[in-house]
């Protein structure tokens, strides 16, 4: 018998990477402040560190975005014309916030590696320039400014890479340097994160990174299939990050590109209530709840500025979290990975896995993160906070 419930999450990981769920996977949760659990299973340690895919949306782009409206560089209300003049999304009068939003009527994906590939087939050379790289990344860029929208601004809610990668770019050009410059400058030093994006132009392999997929590019996604046609490939570079399209912009998008541990994102978690106590660190009390609120336009938009909140029915989050006002926030990776932040229980639980490792089409992680947030919740005693009026 472990001394406290929660241990036995342990054993919860451990079975998942025995069904093949996926490879490998840390956790941890941390309530009040403090660490609860710290979990790894698989062939990882807890230094590895994973591809955090969509999670870079807001450990790095959001929280940039909150420091450069801290700073007054980039607010809410900045059209996205001021730095992409010209383009569909920018002549349809969209701002910032309609990017964090994800309300810009912009597309979900746009295959841009595709178009990359064919033009630029010496990017799946090792030997590959690093001005090679450069250009291709900016020709990514130009190529999703030209995006046409497939929905009218500010009429509905389409979660977009495309927002992001501009919204990467525009945070960028306003903090004068690169996104992963200004990610360690602004996020990972002051949280005291290892996180940081593998730049495939002076990316080191130090080893101490779970594998993702196996070939360049990737197979299509579920729901992806059919959308590009034949393109040269070749086996991938361990710790190259996964997704395609921040792949051929060098490893440094604003939509993906970050790797880090399971206590980074927990760390990241931690700031959110930290913020939302007071600490000024990343941006001030004030402009923390005004990101965290939800969508004030859309209604029934499940999206704050950057994050997600637990979906209506089964949620990813589980039964419990954010079932009780103010709620969570999170959001999860195409990889496997998750951060969900219970605003009320002073919660925090972050999950990397790498089950993409098994091939795109292995999904089961759908079923096995709500399993795992409402154990979370029951082993600390916390699954009953519903006020009496609503239960």
């Amino acid at each position: 018998m472990s001394s406290h419930p929660i241990a036995e999450l342990q054993g919860v990981l451990e079975e998942a990477v025995s069904l093949g769920i996926f490879p490998a996977a840390q956790a941890v949760v941390m309530y009040r402040g403090a660490q609860v659990f710290g979990g790894v299973a698989g062939n990882v340690s807890g230094d590895t560190r994973f591809d955090l895919a969509s999670l870079t949306k807001v450990l790095c782009t959001t929280a940039l975005f909150l420091r450069s409206w801290t700073e007054g560089k980039v607010g809410p209300e900045t059209p996205v014309a001021r730095f992409f003049p010209g383009s569909p999304v920018g002549d349809a009068g969209a701002t910032v916030a309609d990017l964090l939003y994800h309300r810009s009527g912009l597309p979900p994906f746009v295959p841009f590696f595709a178009e990359a590939l064919t033009s630029t087939p010496e990017l799946l050379e090792p030997s590959c320039p690093s001005a090679t790289r450069a250009r291709v990344r900016e020709e990514v860029i130009q190529a999703a400014a030209r995006t046409p929208l497939v929905a009218k601004l500010r009429t509905a809610t389409a979660y977009s890479d495309v927002g992001f990668i501009l919204l990467g770019e525009i945070l960028a050009r306003a903090g004068g340097a690169s996104l992963d410059v200004l990610f360690s400058r602004h996020v990972a030093e002051p949280l005291g994160l290892s996180a940081r994006f593998h730049r495939l132009t002076d990316f080191p392999t130090d080893g101490l990174v779970a594998p993702t997929g196996a070939t360049r590019p990737r197979e299509p996604a579920p729901g992806q299939e059919g959308m590009w046609g034949e393109l040269p490939s070749r086996p991938s570079v361990p710790g190259e990050v996964d997704d395609d399209n921040a792949w051929v912009m060098d490893g440094v998008s604003g939509h993906a590109g970050l790797f880090g541990t399971a206590v980074d994102v927990a760390r990241f978690g931690q700031a959110i209530l930290a913020g939302c106590a007071g600490d000024a660190s990343l941006a001030p009390g004030p402009l923390w709840y005004r990101a965290l609120a939800s969508d004030p336009i859309l209604e029934g938009s499940t999206r704050s500025m950057g994050f997600d909140s637990p979906s209506q029915g089964l949620s990813s989050a589980g039964h419990f979290i954010g079932d009780t006002p103010p709620g969570a926030v999170g959001h999860l990776g195409f990889t496997g990975t998750s951060l969900w932040v219970d605003l009320r229980r002073s919660l925090v639980v972050a999950l990397v896995t790498n089950r993409v490792a098994h091939g795109r089409k292995e999904v089961r992680i759908r079923d096995f993160r709500p399993v795992f947030h409402d154990l979370v919740v029951q082993a600390l005693g916390l699954s009953d906070l519903t006020p009496k009026a609503h239960g």
